[in-house]
């Protein structure tokens, strides 16, 4: 599999970032221009994590830290809201029984759009009553739910 990073040069044109890159673009670009009707072309490709988000998503999270009793430590809540949002691997544990693995929220692990409908994910998690009730499980389901509207109310944009 080849691999190529592009950038929009001062012309406004995409270009490979180097001479390599220059010339693997070319050759994709070629292969392109050059499809038979009704022939096929896959390939993919990776949009680059915005910094912003990623503070955004983390600031989040430690508001909601500070909101709650249930959890102390950032990465156990961490771990938990990633897992209610699906984004973990099962893997057998040492009696056989499968358990969740929080996947890496790394820079290489995921692009921006994977880390997006991650942190959609994660809002639509905080909705459910099982999240609810393990957040605020002093309260009855009006004043969990009510939590949750005020908390995500203050990060809408």
């Amino acid at each position: 599999m080849s691999h190529v990073t592009i950038i929009k040069n001062d012309q406004g044109k995409l270009q490979g970032v180097d001479h390599k890159g220059d010339r693997a673009y070319a050759k994709w670009r070629k292969l392109v221009n050059e499809l038979a009707v009704g022939q096929t072309l896959t390939f993919s490709y990776r949009f680059p994590r915005s910094p912003q988000h990623h503070r955004f998503f983390f600031a989040k999270l430690g508001v909601l830290l500070d909101r709650t009793e249930a959890f102390t430590d950032m990465d156990k809540l961490r771990y938990w809201l990633v897992m209610g949002a699906g984004y973990a691997e099962f893997l057998p544990g040492a009696n056989g029984e499968l358990h969740a693995i929080p996947k890496s929220l790394d820079f290489d692990s995921m692009d921006e759009a994977e880390f997006s409908e991650l942190h959609k994910a994660v809002d639509a998690f905080l909705w459910t009553a099982q999240a609810q009730a393990t957040l605020w499980p002093h309260l009855d389901e009006h004043g969990r739910y009510q939590c949750v509207q005020s908390f995500l109310a203050e990060f809408d944009q």
